[in-house]
């Protein structure tokens, strides 16, 4: 399978080679969802109609318009075809959202051929489903303006800034799954998510200090005491944490929390490996 770009997206003359703007991802994602709700993904769910039964309902019953209203608080939303061209960014991400919540794989299926009705689906397997249509989804979110990606857990979260993608997917050594392993990691969805505040932002950087702390007891037989206070000097004195009037809050604060939350995630990973490497006793 071809993983070079064509000439006019190789050679910058494409207008979309850089990134999607939001027309393009309406237009996109419109073709996709036609794909999976051909394939019946969606059928457990949402139903289908048929020419003879008329719609049969799905798990989530007759009314998805009232279903869209109580769970993500909005109108006018479906059918979806017809409606994705008014969407709003907040309403596309919402609908992709709540799609992978619904989609399952069909594995017993039966083409009803009369008036060319279409796939008729029996049984479902959900994760199979999922796996499809979030990988399906991530290569078109990725191109959206700075890129976005749906997660496994259903959250479109920013992509990791580019050449720190690794430092994102790099496996922590797991040494206490609880007090380190799930913070860090509830840490990179909150630095991540969709729309995150600077307040999200400086909390999830102050998260991953936290774990530091966590970790400082240990951390001394392996620094040096400067160096160990070293690792809390920028988060103590530039208003990341505690709540003091000599703290510098002068500063640019999306590129600064970027920079301090790769620092410390990297500081974290260090650490981790570097505590592993500690004789038991």
């Amino acid at each position: 399978m071809r993983t070079k770009p064509y000439y006019s997206i190789r050679t910058g003359k494409n207008p979309l080679a850089a990134q999607f703007d939001l027309s393009t991802l309406r237009d996109l994602f419109r073709t996709l969802f036609a794909h999976f709700e051909h394939e019946g993904y969606f059928q457990e769910a949402l139903g289908y109609h048929c020419v003879e039964r008329g719609f049969v309902a799905g798990r989530l019953g007759h009314d998805l318009a009232g279903t869209l209203l109580l769970e993500l608080r909005k109108r006018n939303l479906t059918p979806i075809e017809t409606t994705i061209d008014a969407y709003s960014e907040d309403d596309l991400f919402d609908i992709i959202e709540f799609l992978y919540e619904h989609c399952s794989k069909p594995e017993e299926r039966y083409y009803h051929s009369y008036g060319d009705c279409g796939w008729h689906c029996g049984t479902f397997k959900r994760e199979p489903g999922r796996i499809e249509f979030r990988d399906r989804v991530n290569k078109v979110l990725a191109l959206y303006e700075n890129g976005y990606e749906l997660s496994a857990e259903g959250e479109i979260l920013g992509l990791a800034d580019a050449g720190l993608e690794g430092l994102f997917e790099a496996p922590l050594p797991s040494i206490d799954p609880d007090n380190i392993d799930a913070r860090v990691a509830a840490a990179r969805t909150k630095f991540r998510r969709y729309r995150a505040s600077m307040d999200e932002r400086r909390d999830a950087v102050r998260d991953l200090v936290d774990v530091l702390e966590y970790l400082r007891p240990k951390l001394r037989s392996v620094l040096t005491k400067a160096d160990e206070a070293e690792l809390f000097n920028i988060a103590n004195n530039f208003g990341i944490r505690h709540h003091r009037s000599d703290q510098r809050t002068d500063y640019d604060k999306p590129i600064f929390y970027s920079w301090l939350f790769y620092y410390y995630l990297a500081t974290i990973h260090a650490s981790v490996r570097l505590l592993q490497r500690v004789p038991k006793k």
